[in-house]
């Protein structure tokens, strides 16, 4: 019993955090809106990437060091994304998302972040095919993607793919992805499995 006291005190802990709690509610608004009209609002983005970076700089032990760590966290967050928006397979609202949760979340954790919004992201997308009855679909175009990849690699031809949402599944509201993603790192991390 004093295990489950234990993990509820720990995630107790999560709610208390005014950095995680405004996250939390940045990322379900983002998801929720995202969910309804495929946009994430500039506003949002904006003044979260603000808060993290205040908040992040007055918390810390120095300012320059709180600055810096949430500044380095929102860039990698961006640059991180940035080639998905190149190849169409996210839009700007998704990658400006990800640079607010690097503002709030510094690095190296907006590394995990990524990866588990990526995780994330292909368990949505393959249910998001198997409810439209697109599966087939998706697997023909993962393979035709890959095909490319390694004939043009092979033949030393830089390789040339342009993903097209509406020749897979249609339109995905990624923002559900990030915020599965960024929320279960951070109640894994919180509860020590990272």
């Amino acid at each position: 019993m004093q295990e489950f006291y234990a993990l509820l005190e720990l995630l107790g802990m999560l709610v208390t955090d005014p950095r995680t709690c405004v996250l939390f509610i940045l990322l379900i608004v983002a998801a929720v809106s995202d969910c309804r009209t495929y946009k994430i609002p500039n506003w949002l983005t904006a003044s979260g990437t603000l808060f993290g970076l205040i908040y992040s700089t007055a918390a810390a032990a120095s300012l320059p060091a709180g600055l810096l760590w949430a500044f380095e966290g929102m860039l990698l967050g961006f640059f991180m994304m940035l080639p998905l928006y190149a190849v169409r397979a996210m839009g700007a609202g998704d990658v400006k998302l990800i640079a607010m949760v690097g503002a709030f979340l510094g690095v190296p954790s907006i590394v995990f972040a990524v990866i588990a919004t990526l995780i994330a992201g292909g368990i949505v997308a393959l249910g998001f095919a198997l409810f439209n009855k697109a599966l087939g679909r998706v697997l023909i175009n993962v393979k035709n993607i890959v095909q490319t990849m390694v004939f043009s690699a092979a033949g030393g031809i830089k390789p040339s793919v342009s993903m097209e949402a509406s020749k897979s599944v249609g339109r995905m509201p990624y923002g559900v992805s990030i915020g599965i993603g960024t929320i279960g790192y951070v109640v894994a991390n919180q509860l020590g499995y990272l």
